[in-house]
């Protein structure tokens, strides 16, 4: 074991020290929620019934011990793709069937190719349960067997025709522009990103949904803006939501039917300033850049790692110097830095949190304050999400601020 490389101590410390907090989060939140269950908190207890507060406490239970399971697995998993070798055991079996007929990139195409669909095989099972047990067990699930594999099939069809070109673009690049190449990776990485938040909302998503511009008469006569969207979410779940996406003439909002079935007009309004509080506040911008930042900090590491053995071996993986290795390079450098950056994620989850107070503040600025809180109540409702979350678990996990703060918040505001 003392000959073990000091990345191996690091990468397997660092695994098992995520897996832990994972666990010990998770425990945290199933029992705050269970000693809360019986009990619906005060600012709520006028709006929230009590079989209403105890299905979501319930249904939020029942998630989080699921992710219990698929949090488990994951960590066996990704041990056993790096330090028990079943990276290095399928390399050696893609590479010696495409490399001799094929050629290098054929060979690295079809190791990343291998490597993505073991993983969706082994995804499904979780999925399955997921969609046709727990959603269906609380009233979510719309999701027809039929419907799932339609979009099954779809969804791999889209990443193939997205990502193959992209792979084997980036593969190229590794390959052909010297020591410099994660910066033209970066580039090309960037650019697609981009491309994708034009073509996603007007060529992407209507594979999935339908999408129908915004025609009722009476929010039309209170919200003057274009981009205004109604997606047929019903279609799969009774979730409700909205969110913003796009960029530049494919910006848009999008709101799903079953959460515009249960606003009022005013509540929608509110909802709707909300999104665009977003843009307003430049959010999607900074997130981009940020994105967009990290990307560059993490392809430049990946250009200074593929070059040394020691990253590989201590990973579990014999390179090959006599055949290309940049395959190998991504698929081990995606395994191992989530490891690294789970402490990191309580600081992305923060900042987003922020972004929605903001956007709220600019809500209340441009609607009001008052039919947002009461969208967000019937949001939470609709969506059987607790209202009394850990506290702890908040902090690492929840992208918006939890009902009680939101909702003080906005009361807090002035109109």
């Amino acid at each position: 074991m003392s000959s073990l490389h000091p990345l191996t101590w690091l990468f397997a410390v660092a695994l098992l020290a995520a897996l832990a907090t994972r666990l010990w989060l998770a425990s945290r939140q199933m029992r705050h929620v269970t000693a809360h269950r019986s009990a619906v908190p005060g600012a709520f207890a006028a709006r929230v019934s009590l079989a209403a507060h105890q299905r979501a406490a319930d249904y939020t239970v029942a998630k989080t011990r699921f992710g219990l399971l698929t949090t488990a697995f994951g960590s066996a998993l990704l041990l056993a793709w790096t330090l028990l070798g079943g990276l290095d055991a399928l390399n050696v079996v893609v590479r010696d069937a495409v490399l001799p007929r094929w050629g290098a990139l054929a060979y690295q195409l079809a190791l990343l190719g291998a490597f993505v669909l073991i993983g969706a095989a082994l995804d499904l099972p979780f999925e399955l349960w997921r969609t046709f047990r727990i959603e269906q067990r609380f009233g979510f699930n719309r999701t027809t067997w039929r419907l799932f594999a339609i979009d099954l099939v779809k969804s791999a069809l889209v990443a193939i025709v997205l990502g193959a070109p992209l792979a084997a673009l980036v593969l190229w690049i590794m390959g052909s522009t010297g020591g410099w190449w994660w910066l033209w990776a970066w580039a090309a990485w960037t650019a697609f990103n981009l491309l994708i938040l034009v073509i996603y909302p007007t060529l992407i998503a209507p594979l999935f949904n339908k999408f129908e511009p915004l025609r009722d008469e009476t929010l039309a006569a209170r919200v003057q803006a274009k981009g205004l969207f109604v997606m047929d979410g019903s279609r799969r779940s009774a979730h409700g939501n909205a969110y913003f996406t796009g960029l530049g003439a494919a910006k848009r909002v999008v709101f799903f039917d079953t959460l515009l079935s249960a606003l009022t007009p005013a509540e929608v309004e509110a909802v709707l300033a909300h999104e665009l509080g977003h843009f307003k506040r430049r959010h999607v911008l900074k997130r981009m850049a940020a994105m967009f930042a990290l990307s560059l900090v993490g392809l430049a590491l990946l250009g200074w790692l593929a070059s040394r053995s020691w990253f590989y071996t201590a990973l579990g993986v014999a390179p090959n110097l006599a055949a290309p290795n940049d395959a190998l390079a991504l698929l081990l450098f995606a395994l191992a830095l989530p490891a690294f950056l789970f402490f990191v994620s309580p600081l992305a989850s923060r900042l987003s949190r922020r972004h929605e107070f903001e956007a709220d503040a600019y809500a209340c600025a441009q609607a009001s304050g008052a039919d947002l809180a009461s969208a967000l109540i019937k949001l939470h409702q609709d969506n059987a999400a607790t209202l009394t979350p850990d506290p702890v678990y908040v902090r690492f996990y929840y992208s918006h601020p939890p009902a009680g703060e939101r909702l003080a918040a906005l009361r807090a505001a002035p109109a």
